[in-house]
């Protein structure tokens, strides 16, 4: 039976995993991880992708990658390629180091997300490699809780979904992973598309990437967007959060709430607090102002 034909989607967030051939290791020396890093963070710049989430296991890797215009394939192409080049020169060896095809799912960030970023930073959990994330030191679960900075991964999207203060953020990240509900890949929270496995979302998902007026989302965060927004309506963070019912202000505040949900940098919930308001408020802010913010 053929292979499915992989989906490219600008803007798409995709978890991949790329494991040794015959699942043999991928890392034979101590500075080998740290290599992978350099090579990742000039593969991400080089083809405008964002890195939200990693883990280097023993013999396989897990990304949870965002693309731009280039295709995923082309991006992994360039880790595995030169990095198996790195270590076949290191190691004096032939071969393939890596399995002929990545693994690779197109995620619905809106609803996976968080949980795509809990299962790969407890991935050396399960594998008993470490009793808790933070005693494992090759994941991005040390950005996530602001103890390491490593600046191509990009932890704001995440991080923004769960609070739009920096602290509170990282302390319900830490909450998260202490949750002990059992993630298992294609089953329960992370159960594939039934029609599509190389889907992570529902038929909705899929047909609204599919639609004409769909846009990916877009590469900037929520506190970017609002330094925008008060660029662009002259007015501050303070004014917007404020609460007058000015209607500029209110104008201004529906744009914002209108470009962060529809460019998916960040839930109306996210927006809502930021704004001071609640989230049903923010829906109708963006109703009422239709209009005038379109």
């Amino acid at each position: 039976m053929p292979r499915r034909p992989r989906l490219h989607v600008r803007g798409g967030f995709y978890h991949v995993t790329l494991r040794g051939n015959h699942r043999q290791a991928i890392f034979f020396q101590a500075a080998d991880r740290a290599r992978l890093d350099q090579i990742v963070a000039e593969s991400l710049q080089l083809l405008s992708a964002r890195l939200h989430a990693y883990c280097w296991m023993t013999n396989h890797m897990h990304l949870l990658v965002q693309v731009s215009d280039e295709p995923l394939g082309k991006l992994i192409l360039r880790i595995a390629g030169k990095y198996a080049r790195m270590v076949q020169l290191a190691m004096k060896t032939t071969g393939h180091l890596f399995e002929r095809r990545h693994h690779a799912v197109l995620v619905d960030s809106d609803k996976y997300l968080l949980t795509l970023i809990r299962y790969i930073h407890l991935n050396p959990v399960r594998a008993r490699l470490a009793a808790k994330p933070g005693d494992y030191a090759w994941t991005s679960h040390h950005e996530y809780a602001g103890n390491r900075c490593k600046p191509w991964v990009t932890t704001s999207v995440g991080l923004d979904m769960l609070s739009a203060d920096p602290r509170a953020a990282r302390l319900k990240y830490l909450q998260l992973l202490d949750s002990d509900d059992n993630l298992r890949w294609g089953a329960g929270q992370l159960r594939l598309n039934q029609d599509n496995p190389l889907v992570l979302g529902d038929d909705s998902f899929l047909a609204r990437i599919k639609a004409p007026d769909w846009s990916p989302r877009k590469w900037k965060n929520l506190d970017e967007l609002l330094a925008e927004c008060c660029r662009r309506f002259q007015v501050t963070a303070h004014d917007l959060a404020s609460p007058s019912r000015n209607r500029y202000l209110s104008t201004a505040r529906a744009w914002l709430s209108k470009e962060a949900v529809a460019g998916r940098i960040a839930t109306a919930t996210a927006v809502a607090r930021i704004l001071g308001r609640t989230e049903t408020a923010i829906r109708r802010l963006v109703e009422r102002h239709r209009k005038d913010v379109a």
